[in-house]
C-alpha cells in the first residue's frame, strides 16, 4: 500500500490564492481539514492552550533576543462575524501580559487629520507580542469605499499604502496574520435576532448594523478588492469560514499555532550574560532565614 498524502494544513486550507477573489466561492458554513462536531472541536480548542501559550511565551523571549518577533493578527469582518468570539475564545487561551489588543471605532477629530495610516502605527504590537486588531486599517478601503467617506483616488491609493506599509512591518520582524471571518447574510440575521431577543445580549445590539446590512452586496464588493489587492506573499489573506463559531475559533488557533512553530523561536540567552558566572555566584551563596533574622 502507499503512503496515505499529507493531510492540509488549515493555512493551506484558508489561504486566499491569488488573483480574483469572488466570496460566493467560499462556503461560510464549511469546516475545512476538521471532522470533528462542535463538541469534539470545542474540546480540540481547550487543548490548544498549553501549546499555544508555550508558543506565545518564546515569542515574548524573544524581546531578550538580538532578532526580537512579534506577530499581528488581523480580525475583519462584518458585522456578528465573532470577532470579540475570537478574541474571548482563541486569544484568550493566552497569556494577557504578552498581548496588545487594539480596537479600531469610527477614527476621532485628531486621527482624522492625519493619514489614515496614523492611528495604525500606534497600535502596531512591540517585540515580542502577540498584537491584535479587532478591526484594522482595511476598514478605511471598506466602509470608506461603500460610504464614499473619501473619494475614489484615494480610496485607490490605500491599497498600495497598505501593501508598503505591512512589508515594512515584516521587514523589522512583525509576523502579519490577517484572517476574514466570512459569515452568511442568514446567519448574520440570526445573530442580530438572538441580540435583540436575550436581554444579556441588548447591549451589543447596535441599530447602526441593520443599516448596515442593507448594504451587504456593496461590503461583498469592498472585501472581494481588498482580498484582491492585499493578498501578498508576506501578508497573506485566509477566509475563515464564520457561520459555525466553534470551528472559527478553532481554525484561527491552528492559524496562530502553525503561524509560531514556523517560526522556529529558542529559548534566548540575554546578550552579556555569563551563565557559569551566575551558576557559580548562586551555589555559593549563603543566605538562609537564620542569617536573616
Amino acid at each position: 500500500m502507499g503512503e496515505k498524502p499529507a493531510r492540509e494544513s488549515m493555512a493551506e486550507a484558508l489561504r486566499v490564492p491569488s488573483g480574483k477573489v469572488d466570496l460566493s466561492d467560499y462556503d461560510p458554513a464549511a469546516t475545512p481539514t476538521i471532522e470533528d462536531s462542535r463538541k469534539e472541536g470545542e474540546k480540540a480548542l481547550a487543548g490548544m492552550a498549553e501549546e499555544l501559550l508555550e508558543l506565545q511565551t518564546r515569542l515574548f523571549a524573544s524581546k531578550e533576543s538580538t532578532s526580537p518577533r512579534q506577530l499581528l493578527l488581523v480580525l475583519q469582518g462584518m458585522d456578528t462575524s465573532g470577532k470579540g468570539g475570537v478574541l474571548k475564545h482563541t486569544v484568550g487561551l493566552m497569556d494577557p501580559i504578552g498581548l496588545k489588543v487594539t480596537s479600531f471605532k469610527a477614527p476621532s477629530a485628531e486621527e482624522r487629520a492625519h493619514d489614515f495610516l496614523w492611528r495604525i502605527e500606534k497600535a502596531v504590537p512591540p517585540a515580542g507580542f502577540v498584537g491584535v486588531f479587532d478591526r484594522s486599517h482595511y476598514e478605511d478601503v471598506l466602509i470608506q469605499r461603500v460610504r464614499s467617506f473619501a473619494p475614489a483616488q484615494e480610496i485607490e491609493r490605500r491599497y498600495g499604502a497598505i501593501n508598503d506599509f505591512e512589508k515594512r512591518l515584516v521587514d523589522e520582524g512583525t509576523v502579519v496574520l490577517k484572517c476574514m471571518l466570512h459569515i452568511s447574510p442568514e446567519v448574520q440575521k440570526e445573530r442580530l435576532q438572538e441580540r435583540l431577543e436575550d436581554p444579556t445580549k441588548h447591549w451589543k445590539y447596535n441599530p447602526g448594523d441593520l443599516d448596515e446590512r442593507q448594504l451587504w452586496a456593496a461590503y461583498t464588493e469592498a472585501y472581494e478588492i481588498a482580498l484582491e489587492r492585499c493578498n501578498t506573499d508576506h501578508a497573506p489573506w485566509f477566509i475563515v469560514p464564520s457561520d459555525k463559531k466553534w470551528f472559527r475559533n478553532l481554525a484561527i488557533a491552528k492559524l496562530i499555532e502553525q503561524t509560531l512553530t514556523n517560526l522556529d523561536l529558542d529559548w534566548p540567552v540575554p546578550e552579556g550574560l555569563d551563565l557559569a558566572a551566575e551558576k557559580a555566584r548562586l551555589a555559593a551563596d549563603t543566605i538562609t532565614t537564620e542569617s536573616l533574622t
